[in-house]
């Protein structure tokens, strides 16, 4: 048997093996066996008690780090010229870390004092504990404006290309920063008005040309007016912010919840944990907590940071960059559950039975300690046998009673039969150049699919306390499909065979048998998308009307006040509701709860657009490599002026416009939604497989133009045929009748 290890020898092990640090791998590391254990955890204990060590559950932790993102103060240089900051809100009892600064091109000059936001970054075997990267001086707050560059002998001119600004911007020389005329720039505010009262500025990105990937999500940014610089007093009081303490909350610090985010994911708004009922009475039942960063905390009413979320109503997310509703010292540092940095919090616990079955909840305002946090793919890795360092020890404690709760869940969610769409997901990844490099299909494991359900409970539970206490609040609204839809999706589902019940109650198992019948056929996408089409779109109010999609009776935002203002309201209401301090929600925000709604639906609606808009480009710039290749594609739309069609490999939504399909005249019929050769016979259906060649693409505008080469395996006809056709699809003598009334009116050829 080694001899006991000291107290310094236990720290250095746990500082060097973060992720080894329960009682039985420091045993295994030093040898420790028998008896000698006891003596192991007399000395963990001693540690703990005087403050070197804190214990969650069955792991040690050391406290003194810092989290990813903070706020340090600029140091003189050394003697070797290297910069180094020292961290303002070191909380830890050893000595303050060593952390250098790491200068790119183009970061702003310091001073010794300048306070500065930093990303950081931890490292072994230097002089110093942490790198930093700059992401903004404190206090600063430059406007920025995005536009060409026009270069003149005297430097040069910047046009905006937001519609609403008509003054240029003048560029002093030395301050283009290398821009080439006519190139897209960033610049921000150099001084105060020059010569004819125009504003100086001074180069801060070159972007290059206009119709160049890493400009098309700006230009969307600014076509639809979403506002992205952050005004002076905003950001004031976001620097001005102080991490909340423990005061008027509920200690949760010692509970093991952990993040679950994207390996990208920009923020950590969220976190959770289960832990089996021992109640007897609730056998094969979990105890479930979700805890939500308390963003209300920083943000109060009538404050500008709050003004400013509101004007916002939620961030925006692009492949290269999000536009955020609230600053970055709060949406990426103090609002953010970094692991093992005390968080304010909104957390509820809820109980649920074997089946899935909320059986009570109870709301909590407290600070929070995240035992880690992980990515999706990671934590599924984990699950499915193959651990790594960082979730090995917690898989008994944390991760395999996450996945058991949502075993029940599942059962719950299997009952309530929300509506199960099956549409795959896409997402660009971008190069270091900011062009597409791939295209990849979004994946969908259990992971995230426990987290979506840990929310959705989480969700209904504030929707519920806040009905049940009489407060008033903002309710996601998801309400049934029209009359006219269902018609429309009862039409095309009986043209492929398949029937949707009419004369009851829509609910969406009946959509669901509709989508079962589908799966697996060549009707598959048809069904589905055509599904989705006849959905309405979601919404904000102040009045409960149901959410339809999700089948349940009350549903309201509150994971996500990071980035939606609808859950910074309803955390709001909670506050009020519990009477936990005064930055709940005022009587002059819930006069005007139905304007907020109807803004911040309007507002969501802005940047699903900005979105959209900015992928179609981005996917036509990828695509505008590729002309002449041929690709195959469901038919996704109809128009009487072609047809669009949605690419296999990257999702990419083109047009097939009419006048190049074949040699003949198309009749449009708008309530089967084809297009019918008028020679040939040829129906053009939704749904239909298809072989495509890209005609054309183009990146400023994100259009796709497309020529269809071969429908279900067939190549296209020439046209000018008469007859039965092998391409004229089986119809109803209803559908006969209409398409020769169709093709007597048809007076004109195309040849």
């Amino acid at each position: 048997m080694r001899k006991i290890p000291t107290k310094d020898e236990i720290q250095k092990w746990i500082s060097e093996n973060p992720t080894q640090t329960s009682k039985r791998d420091i045993a295994k590391a030093f040898g420790i066996k028998g008896a000698a254990r006891i003596d192991l955890k007399r000395i963990l204990k001693e540690l703990e008690s005087e403050g070197h060590l804190t214990k969650r559950r069955k792991t040690y932790r050391d406290p003194d780090k810092l989290p990813p993102v903070s706020v340090l103060a600029v140091m003189a240089p050394d003697a070797d010229g290297d910069l180094f900051a020292r961290p303002l809100e070191w909380t830890g009892d050893g000595p303050e870390p060593r952390v250098l600064m790491v200068l790119r091109e183009g970061d702003a000059a310091f001073g010794e004092g300048d306070k500065i936001l930093a990303k950081l970054q931890e490292v072994k075997g230097e002089d110093h504990q942490y790198k930093a990267r700059l992401i903004r001086k404190i206090g600063s707050n430059p406007h920025k404006v995005l536009g060409v560059f026009r270069k003149s002998a005297e430097g040069g001119r910047i046009l905006p290309i937001d519609k609403g600004s008509n003054k240029d911007w003048l560029v002093k020389a030395g301050n283009e920063g290398g821009a080439k005329d006519g190139e897209l720039v960033e610049a921000e505010q150099a001084g105060p008005a020059g010569r004819m009262g125009l504003p100086l500025a001074r180069v801060i990105t070159r972007l290059g040309d206009p119709t160049a990937p890493r400009a098309v999500s700006l230009i969307a940014i600014h076509q639809l007016g979403i506002p992205d610089d952050f005004p002076d007093e905003v950001i004031a009081e976001a620097d001005a912010a102080k991490p909340a303490g423990l005061k008027g909350r509920e200690d949760l610090r010692d509970v093991p919840l952990v993040t679950i985010d994207p390996m990208d994911a920009r923020d950590r708004d969220d976190a959770i944990w289960a832990e089996l009922d021992t109640n007897p009475a609730n056998k094969g039942g979990f105890i479930l907590w979700v805890a939500i960063a308390d963003v209300a905390h920083y943000v109060t009413p009538g404050s500008a940071l709050d003004r400013e979320a509101w004007k916002r109503g939620n961030s925006s997310y692009f492949p290269d960059r999000v536009v955020p509703m609230l600053p970055d010292r709060l949406s990426g540092d103090l609002c953010s559950l970094h692991e093992a940095v005390p968080r304010a919090c909104i957390a509820v616990k809820m109980t649920i039975d074997a089946e899935g079955q909320k059986l009570k909840h109870t709301f909590v305002r407290g600070l929070m300690r995240s035992a880690a946090s992980f990515n999706y793919a990671e934590v599924q890795q984990a699950r499915d046998g193959d651990p790594n360092d960082k979730c090995a020890p917690l898989m008994e404690t944390v991760i395999n009673p996450l996945y058991e709760a949502y075993e029940a869940l599942k059962k719950a969610r299997t009952k309530r039969q929300p509506l199960e769409l099956d549409l795959p997901e896409r997402k660009i990844v971008l190069g270091d150049d900011g062009k597409v490099k791939s295209i990849d299909l979004a994946q969908r494991l259990d992971a995230h699919k426990l987290i979506e359900e840990f929310m959705v409970l989480a969700n209904v539970s504030a929707a519920e306390e806040l009905f049940h206490r009489n407060r008033p609040l903002l309710y996601r609204v998801h309400e049934e499909p029209s009359d006219e839809k269902l018609d429309a999706l009862r039409e095309i589902a009986g043209a492929s065979g398949f029937t949707l019940a009419k004369g009851q109650v829509l609910h969406t198992s009946h959509l669901n048998r509709l989508l079962a019948q589908a799966e697996g056929t060549d009707q598959d996408d048809l069904i589905n998308i055509s599904t989705l089409r006849s959905m309405t779109q979601a919404y904000y109010h102040p009045e409960n009307f149901g959410h339809f999609g999700l089948a349940l009776r009350s549903y309201a935002h509150f994971t996500s006040p990071i980035r939606r203002y609808s859950d910074l309201i309803v955390h709001r209401a909670l506050i009020s509701a519990h009477g936990w301090g005064k930055d709940g929600l005022t009587p002059e925000e819930i006069e005007r709860l139905e304007e907020t709604a109807k803004h911040i639906s309007e507002t969501e609606r802005r940047s699903m657009t900005a979105e959209r808009d900015t992928t179609d480009r981005y996917l036509a710039s990828y695509l505008s490599e590729r002309i002449g290749d041929e690709m195959s594609g469901h038919i996704s739309g109809i128009q009487k002026f072609g047809l669009f069609v949605k690419l296999d490999d990257t999702g990419a939504d083109g047009l097939v416009p009419v006048r190049s399909i074949g040699r003949e005249f198309f009749v449009f019929d708008a309530e089967r939604q084809t297009l019918i050769g008028s020679d040939t016979g040829l129906t053009l259906a939704i749904g239909q497989k298809v072989l495509v060649k890209i005609a054309e693409a183009s990146p400023v505008t994100g259009g796709l133009e497309l020529e269809l080469l071969q429908v279900e395996g067939a190549n296209m006809p020439s046209g000018q045929r008469r007859g039965p056709s092998k391409y004229r699809s089986r119809k109803s003598n209803k559908g006969k009748a209409k398409q020769d009334k169709a093709r007597k009116k048809v007076s004109r050829r195309r040849h």
